[in-house]
């Protein structure tokens, strides 16, 4: 046993859960201890953090029970849920109840939630500029994800709400620079000349990280993220000094990324057109410098972009 707090962290082996992971393992202080919940403790990433310290636990968000009990003895815990895998509002909701009902039945003082605006607030379901979605959503990852914020509200959990955004990762496949048949490399983005926040993906779970170094001090409040703030023209500019050559922005349609052949492109779609037009409501209440405070490791596009510069080595 550890006289450490246990931090339970879902998705310990993916992309937020395990920036918070190492976070917590990278610690010099060594603050908290990690407890990795997942459902492959047998799986080679479980068992690196399992060899780094952690201790690893199988648990199913899909069942509340596995959950509870994972939770046992626990001093906080890190949710999130994986829409892009369960393609699945009601799934995921479910998730998020099954989570809070969880955390309040294991009596935890302090709970990190994963979520996004429900963009409903801002695109009426009546607006016939972007399609309504599967009767109910605008954006079925946001909206979703927006509502269940209040099933830790009401199960009286203290939670801290971390509203995250656009992954740099995603311009190593999704938005990753193209040469044109001109020999120009151009970057591709459906934002107009609005503001797209980005973050690297660790740098979610550090930011979580820091939420628990403060306490409870969080609990009730949202904490929205970014690394950055840009328009398409200064992410092109950024590509094109770390890569050594103009790299044009040519803003692509909505209608484009709807076509495109990933499962929820139309969800996608319609959530660059809520960054767009509602870029006062999104951008706007994201300030790095806040979110440094959090994270002093922070990462803004170009350093994130010199650590991947290998990653584009075939744009050359």
């Amino acid at each position: 046993m550890t006289d450490k707090k246990i931090i339970a962290v879902v998705g310990a082996t993916g992309q937020q859960g395990g920036g918070l992971a190492r976070a917590i393992l990278d610690d010099p202080a060594g603050r908290f201890a990690l407890r990795a919940l997942t459902r492959r403790p047998d799986s080679d990433a479980a068992k690196a953090l399992a060899d780094r310290g952690a201790e690893v636990v199988a648990a199913d968000a899909d069942d509340e029970a596995s959950l509870t009990r994972a939770l046992q003895g626990a001093y906080g815990a890190y949710f999130v849920t994986a829409f892009w895998e369960l393609q699945s509002v009601e799934r995921e909701q479910a998730q998020a109840r099954a989570m809070a009902a969880a955390a309040k039945a294991a009596g935890l003082q302090h709970v990190i939630w994963s979520t996004l605006p429900d963009t409903r607030k801002h695109i009426p379901l009546h607006d016939d500029r972007v399609p309504t979605l599967h009767g109910k959503y605008k954006v079925p990852h946001f909206d979703g994800k927006g509502e269940a914020d209040s099933f830790f509200t009401d199960a009286g959990v203290p939670t801290t709400f971390l509203s995250t955004t656009f992954y740099f990762e995603a311009f190593l496949d999704l938005f990753r620079p193209a040469r044109g048949e001109d020999g120009t490399l151009a970057l591709h983005l459906p934002m107009g000349d609005r503001r797209l926040p980005g973050i690297a993906a660790e740098d979610i779970g550090r930011t979580a990280f820091g939420i628990f170094e403060r306490g409870t001090g969080l609990a009730g409040q949202t904490v929205n993220v970014s690394g950055e703030n840009l328009t398409g023209e200064e992410y092109a500019a950024a590509f094109g000094k770390e890569l050594g050559e103009n790299v044009v922005y040519r803003p692509m349609s909505l209608d484009v990324v709807r076509a495109m052949s990933f499962p929820g492109a139309d969800d996608a779609a319609n959530m660059f057109f809520f960054y767009a037009e509602h870029e006062d409501a999104f951008a706007g209440v994201r300030d790095p410098e806040k979110v440094r405070e959090l994270n002093p490791r922070l990462q803004d596009f170009a350093t994130w972009l010199a650590a991947n510069h290998d990653k584009f080595g075939d744009l050359r």
